[in-house]
């Protein structure tokens, strides 16, 4: 019989599902939309970085509403959110206003600043073993979006005949209802498991220094931060150096297709090998593919090169992803959990927007080889830290046995 956790995870991952494929639409249009209203041209990629920066400004917020409010009143004001986002998208098109316009995107950030936290949601209310099954089981939604989101946004845009891309965004705004409504009636607040609860009831909260000091936390935000930052950094600069390079548009955008699959189909699976083989070898070959992807683009720019290394960078991620989330949600107590999730969603929502917005400029300056032989040292840093936490694991280990 599946854990009463399980069945909450999968309500999760619908609501991942709505939030990738909203997502989806502003990553495949949202360049082009800013390039067509922006005064400045300079300016076009501005509205899509505004969704990562507005996701880090509002992470801390969204943690400690879902503590005060609870988790489905603070979801469903992130679903309101992107629901606000597309319709005033929408308006902006059709009055070609490119402040509203970024004023929408942004909106759409607050709404990934709430969905960063499904998989958190699903992991507190599982029993330790079930971890890794119940984050992996709401990141499954993502496949959803990877296959259909592009198709979505190319089938919407023309849904307003009178404004071009419109009908996409009117989509988005559909989306964010959606999940609302998803939760208002399906979803229920799920405690923390009761075995955390029986094992931090009689320990003090500690000061936030302390926890973010422990390799635990250490090692998560190396994996999650640093992973999450390489993914964006990476895949922000890959549709325009995919036509630098001399192939199509669609060439690009299929590129991309394939790397979200990348990044949400091993979902179905990656849990699973997270309990058989254990944390420390899976993030090991999380951090590995993210490397072989790297190696990949630079030692070529054919059109299968570009596949090939998407598809590494987003099966990387998601190994780093799921196993660093895991590893974060055992850094902290029931009291802590509210500023200690705060503190890990900010820095890594932040460390993401610094790379969204220098991959254009280290593109635009130093060219595509240079974005990927950026990324191995960050990946560096991802591994030592890892195998930091690791060996404080094993000395624990030998000590206790």
């Amino acid at each position: 019989m599946a854990r009463p956790a399980i069945p909450q995870a999968r309500l999760l991952a619908v609501c991942q599902a709505l939030f990738t494929s909203a997502l989806s639409v502003d990553l495949t249009l949202t360049g082009l939309v800013g390039y067509t209203l922006a005064p400045d041209k300079a300016l076009a990629t501005l509205p899509f970085a505004l969704i990562t920066v507005a996701s880090a400004v509002t992470a801390i917020a969204a943690a400690f509403l879902i503590e005060r409010l609870g988790r489905r009143a603070a979801f469903c004001l992130g679903g309101l959110a992107c629901c606000a986002g597309g319709l005033v998208s929408v308006w902006a098109i059709a009055h070609h206003d490119f402040a509203a316009f970024c004023v929408g995107t942004a909106l759409v950030g607050v709404f990934q600043a709430f969905a960063r936290f499904y998989r958190l949601a699903a992991a507190d209310a599982a029993p330790a073993a079930d971890k890794p099954r119940a984050i992996s089981t709401v990141l499954t939604g993502g496949v959803v979006a990877a296959v259909c989101g592009p198709a979505i946004a190319a089938w919407s845009s023309d849904l307003l005949v009178a404004q071009p891309f419109a009908g996409s965004y009117a989509v988005v705004a559909v989306f964010g209802l959606a999940t609302v409504l998803l939760l208002a009636f399906g979803y229920r607040d799920a405690p923390a498991h009761a075995a955390a609860r029986e094992h931090g009831a009689a320990l003090p909260a500690r000061p936030l220094a302390q926890i973010a000091r422990q390799p635990v936390f250490l090692a998560a935000f190396a994996n999650n931060g640093i992973g999450n930052a390489v993914m964006m950094f990476v895949m922000t600069a890959t549709p325009i150096a995919a036509v630098a390079c001399g192939h199509t548009i669609g060439q690009g955008a299929q590129i991309i297709e394939w790397h979200l699959v990348g990044m949400y189909a091993p979902s179905f699976f990656s849990g699973w090998l997270l309990q058989r083989f254990g944390r420390g070898p899976m993030l090991m070959c999380g951090i590995a593919l993210a490397a072989v992807g790297s190696l990949v683009a630079l030692a070529s720019t054919a059109v299968p090169a570009f596949y090939v290394a998407l598809l590494c960078l987003g099966v990387g991620w998601n190994f780093m992803f799921v196993g660093g989330t895991t590893l974060l949600a055992e850094s902290y107590r029931p009291a802590e959990r509210a500023r200690t999730q705060a503190l890990a969603e900010f820095a890594a929502a932040a460390l993401t927007a610094l790379a969204t917005l220098a991959a254009g400029q280290v593109l635009y300056r130093y060219g595509w080889q240079a974005v990927n032989l950026a990324v191995l040292p960050a990946l560096a840093v991802a591994l030592l830290v890892t195998l930091g936490w690791q060996r404080g694991v094993a000395r624990r280990a030998v000590l206790a046995g």
